[in-house]
């Protein structure tokens, strides 16, 4: 079980509204020493749900964004040359398995598939990293936790978790907070007011059931909380609206009008 936690230390956990049971699913995979993949849509709080439960468990987060050039070495480390010697370092998924850290690779899918194989070893009942170059099997210090995430809406048959590395995870499904979650989650995060959160919010409802635009994304959270900062900050809601979603969201221009309209519908000329 999670020991009680200090006002300074709750204090400093980064906000999460949870959506539902994903919370305790995440302290009871850490507690069973499981790996946990996270899906869900560009801005739905992947990485702010990571990085609240770390602080709630009180270990350390290293945090990899993915990218199609990310290689094994990347993650495990490499020989470097300083003041003429050859001097291993380590990469961040090998201090997190030395640190016992909660290691979280965003977007996993971005990386190259060879580079995932990696993460066999540890993923599974071994909990180990070999590190071929220095000869060393590494096993994964107390506390450790493999956590990888990525967009099921950017999946097809170039980018995607082989199966051989998805079934070494138990999975969690995240999406767009319902209404209210998502009205808490914009006022917290940005200060607007409750009356702006809410107009924000049912703008994203009638964004989200455009289905005529080819949009690749569409409203999320994180777009709302940034047209509310705008907002509080006190720039013309509308304006706001066009900064941090419309505009965001497309650069063809009858999309744009299109998505003008709907927030001219929503939020009139504040």
């Amino acid at each position: 079980m999670m020991e009680l936690m200090s006002a300074r230390q709750v204090a400093a956990v980064p906000y999460y509204a949870a959506q539902g049971s994903e919370c305790t699913l995440f302290e009871q995979a850490h507690a069973s020493r499981l790996p946990l993949l996270i899906k869900g849509p560009t801005g739905c709080g992947k990485t702010r749900f990571v990085e609240h439960m770390a602080a709630r468990l009180g270990r350390p987060l290293v945090t990899v964004s993915c990218h199609d050039d990310l290689s094994a070495a990347d993650l495990v480390g490499r020989h470097l040359i300083g003041g003429g010697d050859t001097v291993w370092c380590d990469g961040p998924l090998t201090r997190a398995v030395r640190e016992g850290a909660i290691c979280y690779l965003d977007e996993v899918v971005e990386a190259r598939k060879d580079t995932t194989v990696v993460l066999h070893p540890l993923a599974d009942d071994r909990r180990v990293l070999p590190i071929e170059r220095t000869g060393e099997l590494l096993a994964a210090a107390p506390g450790f936790m493999l956590v990888i995430s990525y967009n099921p809406g950017y999946q097809n048959l170039l980018k995607g978790l082989k199966p051989s590395t998805r079934q070494r995870f138990v999975a969690l499904t995240l999406g767009y907070p319902v209404p209210d979650i998502e009205r808490s989650i914009v006022q917290a995060e940005s200060g607007c007011t409750a009356a702006v959160a809410q107009q924000l919010v049912q703008l994203a409802q009638a964004l989200r059931r455009l289905t005529d635009h080819d949009l690749e994304e569409t409203a999320s959270t994180r777009l709302l909380v940034m047209a509310a900062r705008l907002a509080a900050a006190g720039l013309p809601l509308r304006d706001s609206c066009t900064a941090a979603i419309v505009d965001a969201l497309t650069d063809d221009a009858d999309t744009a009008r299109a998505l003008a309209e709907v927030v001219s519908a929503v939020v009139g000329d504040g």
